[in-house]
């Protein structure tokens, strides 16, 4: 059966706490290693451990862990959402999974979850150690999808001013603004709807997440071009999506834009389904894992 352990290790601004999941501890030899990215303001325990915990029992080393200022894991501010940051986070969750001894050397895959899809595919174009890339139900933006997405050229143009003042309040006080991530009552949550993952407390809606949203990361996201990343990617590429789940066509764009070899599947759910429900979570574990055995 596959065992977890509690680990961590050193990123850019403190400890990063994780959790490697290994599929069993009697089997022989080293195995090939993933690093999984939950979406954004997410915590590990919401989604991340549940793909880790599905790759392992199919044969894989998989780290799941908190990115800087989330969960159990160190930095300030908390709750920041930072795509630089997180993709510096996973060169570190990298630095850890090649020194560990149930890990083959010069085996590294990358799955990210919505968000977590940026989050992956900006580290792959930055470190020529990951070696194939799998995003599930991903989250690609650009500007155009962002305008789409966020009221207009009106509406992004008032989130990056509200995150200019809260930054200015920040470095004069020290004092961070925050606003719900989801709430169907305040239309200043970064998503303003009610959303039964995160309010659930069956599922998404855990004591380890405080649902709360940096206003002053407003500008980092809204400035961060996913689709232009594509031609980038030097390593074999797998998509999961639904027409049903959050902005498809950042991901059909942002297939059509890669250069390497990529495979788009197309599935039914919405876009919640795929960080816990079945038969999502299960279908996307098993394209990720054939896919990981393919090109690793």
């Amino acid at each position: 059966m596959p065992v977890c352990e509690q680990v961590s290790f050193v990123g850019s601004k403190g400890k990063l706490a994780g959790n490697l999941h290994l599929p069993d501890t009697d089997a022989a030899g080293a195995t090939a290693g993933v690093l999984v990215a939950g979406t954004w303001t997410s915590v590990k325990e919401q989604m991340a451990d549940r793909y880790a915990q599905e790759l392992a029992a199919r044969g894989y080393a998989a780290l799941s862990f908190d990115f800087t200022g989330y969960g159990e894991s160190e930095g300030q501010p908390r709750d920041y959402e930072s795509p630089a940051l997180k993709a510096r986070d996973l060169g570190a969750a990298a630095d850890f999974l090649a020194d560990h001894p149930a890990v083959a050397d010069g085996t590294l895959g990358v799955l990210g979850v919505c968000a977590g899809a940026m989050y992956a595919s900006a580290f792959a174009a930055q470190d020529a150690r990951v070696r194939s890339l799998a995003l599930i139900a991903p989250w690609l933006h650009d500007r155009r999808i962002c305008e789409e997405n966020y009221g207009g050229p009106a509406g992004v143009a008032a989130k990056k001013a509200a995150a200019a003042e809260a930054r200015r309040l920040y470095e004069e006080t020290g004092r961070v603004t925050y606003v719900p991530v989801v709430s169907g009552s305040d239309p200043d949550a970064a998503m303003p709807f009610d959303i039964d993952f995160y309010l659930n407390p069956g599922r998404g809606g855990i004591p380890q997440w405080p649902n709360r949203y940096a206003v002053m990361a407003w500008a980092e996201w809204l400035d961060h071009d996913a689709i232009a990343l594509a031609p980038r990617l030097t390593v074999p590429t797998l998509l999961m999506h639904s027409e049903d789940a959050a902005i498809p066509d950042g991901a059909r764009r942002f297939h059509t834009a890669l250069t390497v070899p990529a495979e788009l599947l197309w599935t039914d759910g919405t876009q919640f389904d795929f960080y816990d429900q079945s038969p999502q979570v299960g279908l996307a574990a098993d394209a990720a894992a054939e896919h990981f055995a393919r090109t690793l």
